[in-house]
């Protein structure tokens, strides 16, 4: 049984969230006192996140539902620079225009899951408000001295590219000074006292946490999240077609567009070694319940991870839109219908269109190539009628209620709809 006061780190803790912390007692203490600031900062590189920053965005969901306030910290100023790490080689530099567009589109996922009204009402930033005014000599006299350079290059991030003789440009050298005044702001504007991130971001959070220190003199907290891998050592929110996006939009492109049946599905999907972890990492449901769904065995598996299927989609899509998801997946593999809701892909004719041709337009084949390998395979079928012949032709006569249904394997579905 857990020693600790605090719902927080009650919470972070019996769910799997902990890494390392910077002083846990100290941490606790606080927490149970009431009113924590916490934040996560999140670099807009790109229109939207994908499910690997899910773990952040939970913590700041416990993090809430105990009574403390959460920080969501857009990094519309330290993206101007990247952050090196975990990275092997230096981040394109994005316009200030793709970065205006990319915290346009981050913002709008958080508030699936946060509450931004009420007297602990989530907070949301950007740090290019205090990073684009800082005076260069200024900063450096301010600032600098607090690190050296000896504690920098022990950075991990820093010390895998100098192993590896990777150039590492002072440009990236200098985002831990960065992001270490980002804490140092928030505990000034808003008494933020606790950092919360994945454990490659542990160098970061100790540098603020002591900047803040030496600076302040104020106590602030660190708490890192392990690495999150699938039983297989799969990067966890990455999928053979790429990232599983939280949010999109179609002008974004079509490896951003992730319907929620698509979402139900990565989740239905999930190892059974992972269902236990990922109900507890990506749900609310109390720890009694949970340990029941991961004490199932064999086919009964399967009830738990429909149920982690419905829960993750709710918190992100709502409760219709995964109980459709559901109603869908079972009519098409339960009863081998075209059931509507799978991705569905609009064309004007079926004139010249190919058994691969379709693979491809759907996504399900990444090139003609691998459709005819999933053809060689038999993996590839048009309504449910496996093809053996690549280049057969997909006519009207395959239309059901004008749309033919496309599969590659058990799984992967889609739906061609003549317009």
């Amino acid at each position: 049984m857990s020693t600790y006061q605090s719902e927080l780190m009650k919470r972070l803790t019996e769910r799997g969230f902990l890494y390392q912390c910077t002083n846990e007692d100290g941490l606790d203490e606080v927490a149970n006192a009431g009113g924590l600031v916490g934040y996560i900062g999140f670099d807009c590189t790109a229109p939207s996140l994908h499910v690997g920053s899910l773990v952040q965005i939970m913590m700041l969901r416990h993090l809430q539902k105990s009574g403390g306030r959460p920080i969501v910290l857009l990094g519309g100023g330290t993206t101007k620079i990247g952050d090196p790490t975990d990275k092997d080689k230096s981040r394109p530099i994005l316009t200030p225009e793709a970065i205006q567009y990319n915290k346009d589109g981050i913002a709008k996922v958080f508030a699936k899951f946060l509450d931004f009204d009420g007297p602990n009402g989530a907070i949301m930033v950007d740090n290019a408000d205090w990073l684009d005014k800082l005076g260069y000599i200024e900063f450096l006299r301010d600032m600098g001295v607090h690190f050296t350079v000896n504690r920098m290059v022990a950075l991990e991030s820093v010390k895998r590219r100098l192993e590896r003789e990777q150039p590492m440009t002072f440009l990236e050298f200098n985002y831990t000074l960065l992001q270490s005044y980002d804490y140092l702001e928030l505990n000034r504007r808003y008494g933020c006292r606790l950092q919360l991130g994945g454990s490659d971001q542990w160098g970061n959070i100790i540098g603020g946490a002591d900047l803040t220190r030496r600076v302040e003199g104020n106590e602030v907290f660190g708490f890192t999240t392990p690495l999150i891998t699938t039983a297989s050592g799969g990067k966890m929110g990455k999928t053979a077609e790429g990232a599983m996006w939280l949010n999109a939009d179609p002008a974004w492109g079509e490896n951003f567009v992730k319907s929620p049946y698509d979402y139900w599905q990565f989740w239905r999907n999930t190892e059974d070694a992972d269902v236990g972890k990922f109900l507890r990492l990506f749900t609310d449901m109390p720890i009694a319940e949970i340990k029941k769904l991961e004490a199932l065995e064999g086919a009964d598996i399967n009830q738990a991870k429909a149920r982690l299927a419905n829960e993750a989609t709710t918190l992100l899509h709502g409760a219709k839109a995964a109980e459709a998801a559901e109603q869908t997946a079972k009519t098409t593999f339960e009863q081998g219908g075209t059931a509507a809701g799978l991705p569905t892909f609009d064309v004007d004719s079926l004139d010249e269109l190919t058994a691969i041709d379709a693979a491809v337009l759907t996504g399900l084949a990444a090139s003609k190539g691998e459709a005819r390998r999933h053809v060689k395979a038999g993996a590839l079928k048009i309504n449910d009628e496996k093809v053996t012949d690549p280049f057969r032709a997909v006519t009207k006569a395959d239309l059901a209620d004008n749309v033919v249904k496309v599969s590659v394997g058990k799984k992967k579905h889609a739906l061609i709809r003549l317009g």
